[in-house]
C-alpha cells in the first residue's frame, strides 16, 4: 500500500464490495486505512436497481459482512447518482454530519475506484494493492455454484423476492409481400398453428434492430418499411402466476430479399393471403396481433 504523508483524524473508504464475502485485497485495504486514522467510515455505494449481476447485494448484507470482520468500523451508504458533481456533493454532506469541525478526512480508493469522478472537498488517496482480485469475476464463479444448503436456498429466494418486477420487451412482426396481400408466418416444430415472426429485445438493440434481426434468423430474409402498429401485453404460458410478464411491439414490414427459409426455434415459413380466416390458423397468443393487421389491410383495400 502506498503511504500517506500528511495525517488525518478520519479516513473514509468508498466501495461496492458486491461479494460473498471479503478477499485479501478488500481486507488489506482496510486493515491500511484502520492503522492510519482512529475513526474508519465505509461509504458503500448504493445503486437505484436491486439484485442486478454488477449489483448482486443490499447495503445490509454488505453491511453485516463488513462488520463480522470489522465491527469497530462505521458502515453507512451513498446512493448512485446520475451525475458525479450531485453524488460528490451528497458524499461532502453526508461526511460533515459524521465529522467534528477541526477534524481532518481523507477519501480512500483501490483500483478504478470513484476518486477520479469525485469533485469534492475532501483529500482522496488512490490506495496501490499488492494483491488484485475481480469481484465480476468471482460473481461469475458464484453463478456456477449450487450449495447443498438451507442458507443458500435463503439467499437464492430473498433475491427473487427483492427484485423489481420484469416486464419484458419483444417484438412480433407481420411480414407482407410487395403486394400487402399475403403475410409470412412461422411454425413451431411441436405446434400444428403458425404464428407472426418475433422475439425477444436483446439489451442495447432498438426496436427495429430487432425486427431485422428477427426476421433474418426465423425467415432467413430481410425486410424494409418497417411500421409501428400497436403494443399488446402478451398471455404467455410460461409467465401465467407469475409477477414478471410480456409486452410486444407490433410492427409491419416489407419482404425485400431472400428465400423465406425456417430458423431458430421456427420450423416452417410459409405465405398466406391475407384474409379474415387466417385468424383461425394462428396460436391463440398471437390472434389479437393477427386481428390488427386485418383491420389494417382491410382500412388500405380501395
Amino acid at each position: 500500500m502506498q503511504e500517506v504523508s500528511k495525517q488525518y483524524n478520519i479516513g473514509v473508504i468508498v466501495a461496492r464490495f458486491q461479494v460473498d464475502e471479503l478477499h485479501e485485497a478488500h481486507v488489506e485495504l482496510i486493515q491500511h486505512v484502520k492503522q492510519k486514522h482512529r475513526k474508519v467510515i465505509v461509504f458503500l455505494g448504493l445503486s437505484p436497481l436491486k439484485c442486478t449481476q454488477e449489483n448482486p447485494l443490499d447495503f445490509e448484507a454488505r453491511k453485516q459482512m463488513l462488520l463480522c470482520t470489522f465491527p469497530d468500523i462505521n458502515v453507512l451508504y451513498i446512493a448512485d447518482q446520475m451525475h458525479d458533481d450531485v453524488w460528490s456533493n451528497t458524499l461532502d454532506q453526508q461526511i460533515r454530519h459524521l465529522v467534528g469541525p477541526t477534524q481532518t478526512v481523507c477519501l480512500y480508493g483501490g483500483r478504478d475506484s470513484f476518486i477520479s469522478r469525485y469533485s469534492g472537498k475532501y483529500d482522496t488517496q488512490e490506495l496501490l494493492q499488492e494483491v488484485f482480485t475481480s469481484g465480476s469475476a468471482r460473481r461469475k464463479e458464484l453463478s456456477v455454484s449450487v450449495k447443498a444448503n438451507p442458507a443458500f436456498r435463503h439467499g437464492v429466494i430473498w433475491a427473487t423476492q427483492n427484485r423489481y418486477p420484469v416486464c419484458y420487451p419483444t417484438v412480433d412482426v407481420a411480414v407482407l409481400d410487395e403486394q400487402r396481400s399475403r403475410i409470412l408466418l412461422g411454425r413451431k416444430k411441436d405446434e400444428k398453428k403458425y404464428r407472426l415472426i418475433g422475439g425477444f429485445v436483446e439489451p442495447g438493440h432498438t426496436l427495429e434492430q430487432t425486427v431485422r434481426k428477427e426476421v433474418m434468423e426465423e425467415a432467413g430474409i430481410e425486410v424494409n418499411g418497417i411500421q409501428y402498429v400497436s403494443s399488446f401485453v402478451i398471455d404467455d404460458w410460461r409467465y401465467r402466476g407469475e409477477v414478471d410478464n410480456i409486452t410486444t411491439s407490433l410492427f409491419t414490414a416489407l419482404y425485400t430479399f431472400g428465400k423465406p427459409t425456417p430458423g431458430d426455434d421456427i420450423y416452417e415459413v410459409r405465405w398466406f393471403d391475407i384474409s379474415n380466416s387466417l385468424l383461425d390458423d394462428v396460436v391463440d397468443g398471437h390472434k389479437m396481433l393477427l386481428a390488427a393487421v386485418l383491420h389494417i389491410a382491410a382500412q388500405q383495400i380501395p
